[in-house]
């Protein structure tokens, strides 16, 4: 899921799903018909390999993207399948996949927030959630597996969710990035499952990383990605920014600070600006940048420090 901005730092070329296509030697990818505006043209799989592979992120419980994952298989045993993070639109396909292939589920372990909920909330992006997820195996930091021509190591990237994963595949200095670092779009971060703070943390880890090109899971490459992951952490220090001189002005809450910061925003993308500004006003409470009337939640007046 993702929340999506008219930043130059985006690319809005989306690949079209419905078709198996080769990026590289050992790279294939096949998105899911599960298009829309957090989506872009959908949740893009990844086939590693060729003799031996491993599938990334089947996608949604969609029994047609699957036969054309296996399809695309055909030939090829498949070692595992790999899950970045617990979202509907990446892991529960890997259920159905699973069936048809009795191939292992590894990745990410199962669905938890960042923080316990505070009294009177609920968890904004609830139905998004895949709490039925549990892989075979949960990899962490540094774990990897590999086949006869791929091995992917695990890369922990919190922030969008607290589990999420990406993928580093060795063999050529690409990142599977899920939905952590996107060429089309910001990732979303919602509290209290993601955290601001977590994702900026991962977002300086990437900067370290020497991978020269990002498969994310949702649309097109990020093809120069130590620019790319300084730019959206500035996009991100801007809006943090933007966010600061509203409630200096006297916005009081965030949905004047939408109203203020996001003009002409697709009305149908209102609610993830607002999760997003709530992810920016939590790490600054927290801070002391700014106070809130109680615990910071959607509908918690602001105040300056």
């Amino acid at each position: 899921m993702s929340e999506r901005q008219t930043d130059p730092v985006f690319d809005a070329a989306l690949p079209a799903s419905g078709e198996t296509v080769a990026l590289s030697s050992r790279i294939r990818r096949r998105i899911a018909p599960n298009g829309g505006p957090f989506t872009a043209s959908g949740t893009c799989s990844y086939i590693v390999g060729r003799e031996e592979v491993a599938v990334i992120d089947p996608g949604p419980e969609n029994a047609d993207h699957i036969a054309a994952l296996v399809a695309a298989c055909a030939g090829a045993r498949i070692l595992a399948i790999l899950v970045t993070h617990t979202h509907r639109d990446h892991s529960p396909g890997a259920r159905l996949l699973q069936a048809r292939t009795g191939a292992p589920i590894l990745g990410c372990g199962p669905h938890r927030a960042a923080r316990a909920l505070a009294e009177g909330e609920f968890p904004h992006l609830d139905a998004s959630a895949d709490r039925v997820h549990r892989p075979d195996r949960e990899l962490h930091e540094g774990e990897t597996i590999a086949g006869p021509d791929w091995t992917l190591e695990a890369v922990e990237t919190p922030g969008h969710t607290m589990n999420h994963l990406a993928f580093a595949l060795r063999e050529e200095a690409a990142l599977f990035s899920g939905d952590h670092v996107m060429a089309w779009s910001t990732s979303i971060v919602a509290p209290p499952d993601g955290s601001m703070r977590a994702y900026l943390d991962s977002l300086d880890k990437l900067r370290t990383r020497s991978e020269t090109v990002y498969w994310p899971g949702h649309g097109g490459p990020v093809r120069d990605p130590r620019r790319f992951v300084r730019g959206i952490a500035t996009h991100r220090r801007l809006r943090e920014a933007s966010i600061r001189a509203r409630i200096e002005a006297g916005d009081r809450n965030i949905r004047a600070i939408v109203d203020a910061i996001y003009q002409g925003l697709n009305p149908a993308l209102r609610g993830a600006a607002a999760l997003s500004v709530f992810a920016h006003l939590e790490d600054l409470v927290e801070r002391g940048v700014v106070r809130s009337d109680g615990p910071p939640q959607l509908e918690s007046t602001y105040t300056p420090a």
